[in-house]
């Protein structure tokens, strides 16, 4: 083992418990050469990398949920996000000792404990129980360049071992930058330009979120609402199928808009995947293609397959409005934004659903009016 290798790692052993999340800490500063605040989950890296035999000391700071939680650093050499990650997870056991694994972050859905792709001379872990953080401590060997793609992450609990799977809020998710180890000091420029990076795919989520909620949750069903009671009203006939058409048309396009800003994400994601909310948009869009395109294909209402035709219009925008407010609660869920939020569509919805109810009834007692009238006129 080369000399460096054996002073990090005494250096590592005797450091004292007291640690802080920030890049004040005097034993670390003093002991690594540089420090990172890192830009998400309150955590900073303190890290010395020696070029000539490529070894890189650390010592990685962040807060987990809970006291039970994890905390995780890692590399990824094959790209900047978490996919293809070789990380170091640390948490307390139940007898209050510290553990460090190693896992292989193949895919999200593929999480694989043991040995990694690159060597580890030491690991250990420090709780610090003035404010709950856990410190990884480790030398590492890096046959990369003078950059390297880190990722860090934080989590709710262990079972058994594995680590239980973490938030997805716009934090967590921007818990990955570029290091430069060819400079003291570059690591934090280089987590700036990251955040920047990850505050650019934070925008892109909640514009995501946005379109759909727009088109699906909201353009679709008011545009039923319209075709459904507006129709009633006799003079209404046909400006009520034009605002019809021009409501679902206008909340399409919005909603490939934002289906395509979904595929851009997920691109750039790879290895999260929302399983449900993926498949629910997949059959939206296919759904509402079909309702365009059925459009072409009306018949006159005096056409025996118009019968068929409403049937099968009607079926299929039904599935669209209920496919689509299920989707966009399975958004709210994914971005987890401001309670504000959510309470804003509930209570459009409420209020829709209110409005429906109040047509509805209307709309009935238009209807037996019309039929009353017509079974007491007398025949000529």
């Amino acid at each position: 083992m080369a000399p460096l290798q054996i002073t990090l790692i005494f250096s590592l052993l005797f450091l004292p418990l007291s640690l802080s999340s920030t890049c004040t800490s005097p034993k670390l500063t003093s002991t690594y050469k540089s420090c990172s605040q890192l830009p998400s989950l309150s955590s900073s890296l303190h890290f010395t990398y020696n070029p000539s035999n490529k070894s890189l000391a650390v010592a990685f700071t962040a807060v987990p949920p809970s006291s039970s939680g994890w905390v995780a650093w890692g590399i990824n050499p094959i790209s900047t996000g978490m996919a293809g990650t070789q990380a170091l997870v640390a948490f307390r056991n139940s007898d209050g000792s510290m553990s460090v694994d190693t896992f292989n972050l193949s895919s999200y859905s593929d999480i694989i404990p043991g040995k990694i792709s690159f060597p580890v001379y030491e690991k250990r872990a420090v709780f610090n129980k003035d404010d709950g953080s856990i410190t990884i401590f480790a030398s590492v060997g890096h046959s990369g360049s003078g950059k390297i793609n880190h990722v860090w992450q934080v989590g709710p609990g262990v079972t058994k071992g594995f680590p239980m799977k973490h938030d997805f809020k716009p934090e967590n998710l921007k818990a990955t930058a570029t290091l430069d180890l060819s400079a003291d000091g570059g690591g934090a420029s280089q987590a700036s330009e990251s955040s920047t990076s990850s505050d650019a795919t934070a925008k892109k989520r909640n514009t995501h979120g946005i379109l759909n909620a727009i088109s699906w949750g909201l353009l679709f069903p008011i545009g039923a609402m319209i075709a459904r009671y507006v129709r009633t009203i006799e003079s209404a006939d046909p400006v009520w199928f034009y605002i019809h058409v021009g409501c679902q048309i206008s909340g399409y396009a919005i909603g490939v808009a934002g289906w395509a800003t979904g595929l851009q994400l997920g691109s750039k994601s790879v290895g999260i995947v929302y399983t449900s909310h993926r498949y629910i948009g997949i059959a939206l869009f296919a759904l509402a293609t079909l309702q365009i395109f059925a459009l072409f294909l009306r018949p006159k209402k005096e056409h025996k397959s118009r019968f068929y035709w409403n049937i099968y219009h009607h079926g299929v925008g039904y599935a669209i409005i209920i496919l689509g407010i299920i989707n966009v609660f399975k958004g709210l869920h994914i971005l987890e934004p401001e309670k504000k939020w959510k309470s804003t569509y509930v209570s459009i919805l409420v209020v829709l659903g209110c409005i429906t109810v109040l047509l509805e009834i209307f709309t009935w007692i238009v209807y037996l009016r019309r039929k009353s009238n017509r079974s007491t006129k007398p025949y000529a």
